[in-house]
């Protein structure tokens, strides 16, 4: 079912290396059909829509029926369960004061000579989430609404909508409507699939054009992403999801258990791996997986994400287990391990760290704070999940005094020469002649 292998070994070797490249490879069939279906959006804009959601979608739509009414998102509020409101609300808070605290703020400095140096910190005018409605609509990512819309508003972005398929009512989850009520989201459109991507990159009658697309999707939606990402911004190109646990012989073994599953359930393609010191802790994970997987609860999906990318790897040292961490570089990494604080320094490339017994990737994903959109398929190496700097943009500013100019002219127009770029030199040269002669 998991294969369990000891390192150093050349099966670890081997399985390491198939990770190394898991990156996302898409048929070049299926890109095709999904710019097929850009092109149709931008010829025909709102009746694309509408006949992409018939097809797809099982949906018959109107133009006019796109946008979600307010007394729509106030029946919301009545059809779901107070406990999940309050939930909801709870997310929203602990996830707008995290995102607040890393808000990048304009500067400027002025130099002995003269200079006026700085960065204006400006949100982008507009931006639109994405949202999955899951399985038939019934199985919505209510916690995606809060991790996008919160970093958008926080940025200052006045203008940010919602797009998520319709269920066959027409009509969206109602805590997705309170999600995206309670986070500020200003309009939200019942149209969901890759259409509704390019719908939101160009620009129909209905729905509006943006500057950032954010939030997961299949691989039609992120093939989407992907053809747009040269005409707005976007989040990422997001893999399946990936756990890398790290624990040492006082690490529990139903903990392990659950959580190498809460990865495995997401996908087939899941990642799910133990590096441990404890030969005791296999054992018992081993077995205990096996009881776990019995109970159907979304087995086949966990059970082949398990034998495609799941292992239970024995190392010797703890310092072993971080080596072979930071070189799959995993979305989500677990600390079981006694006082974990201690090995923050050894972290080296990782989406998110949770720390402890007590700590699962699932109160990442929901409650805690920090963003769960995060980098997959090793691009945690040079890359950070979401957060308010994806809907800000940095612009620099520069002024000269004449003292400054007359100071670094010469080297200024030295360099220009030298890249052959004359009329580079000459703006500045011209300057300095006027300066010495009036």
């Amino acid at each position: 079912m998991i294969r369990i292998l000891k390192y150093p070994s050349s099966r670890v070797e081997r399985f390491l290396a198939s990770l190394s490249s898991r990156l996302e490879t898409y048929p070049s069939r299926l890109e095709r059909s999904v710019r097929s279906i850009g092109r149709s959006v931008q010829r025909e804009g709102d009746i694309a829509l509408c006949k992409f959601t018939s097809k797809f979608d099982q949906v018959d739509l109107k133009p006019e029926e796109f946008r979600i009414s307010e007394d729509e998102i106030q029946r919301a509020y009545k059809e779901i369960d107070e406990r999940l409101l309050e939930a909801i609300r709870l997310a929203v808070a602990k996830v707008r004061n995290f995102h607040a605290r890393i808000l990048p703020q304009s500067w400027f400095e002025s130099t002995d000579d003269g200079c006026l140096l700085g960065q204006l910190i400006k949100p982008v005018d507009s931006a639109g989430l994405y949202i999955p409605g899951g399985k038939g609509g019934e199985t919505p990512l209510i916690s995606t609404v809060v991790m996008t819309a919160i970093p958008a508003k926080l940025a200052g972005v006045k203008r940010v909508i919602m797009c998520s398929p319709p269920r066959g009512d027409k009509s969206l989850h109602p805590a997705l409507l309170v999600a995206a009520k309670e986070t500020g989201v200003d309009e939200i459109y019942r149209v969901g699939g890759p259409w509704s991507i390019f719908a939101m990159a160009h620009g129909t009658e209905n729905i509006p054009k943006v500057d950032v697309i954010c939030g997961p999707g299949n691989i039609y939606v992120t093939l989407a992403k992907k053809i747009v990402s040269f005409q707005v911004g976007i989040d990422l190109l997001a893999g399946p999801s990936e756990v890398v646990i790290v624990a040492d012989d006082n690490a529990d073994a139903d903990f392990v258990v659950w959580d190498l599953l809460a990865q495995a359930e997401h996908d087939p393609q899941s990642m799910s791996i133990l590096l441990t010191t404890s030969g005791r802790l296999i054992r018992e994970v081993k077995a205990k997986l096996k009881d776990a997987l019995s109970r159907g609860l979304r087995s086949e999906i966990a059970r082949e994400a398990l034998q495609k990318r799941g292992a239970l790897i024995k190392v010797n040292t703890i310092d072993e287990a971080f080596k072979i961490a930071n070189t799959i570089a995993p979305e989500h990494l677990e600390l079981l391990v006694a006082n974990p604080e201690a090995y923050l320094a050894c972290i080296k490339n990782a989406g998110a760290v949770f720390l402890g017994a007590h700590t699962p990737e699932a109160v990442g994903d929901y409650i805690a704070g920090p963003n769960h959109v995060l980098p997959t398929m090793g691009l945690a190496r040079f890359s950070s999940g979401l957060s308010v700097d994806r809907f800000l943009k940095r612009i620099n500013f520069i002024k000269y005094s004449p003292q400054a100019l007359k100071q670094d002219g010469p080297r200024v127009i030295t360099m220009a020469l030298n890249e052959n770029l004359p009329s580079h030199a000459e703006a500045v040269a011209v300057r300095l002649r006027k300066m010495k002669n009036p």
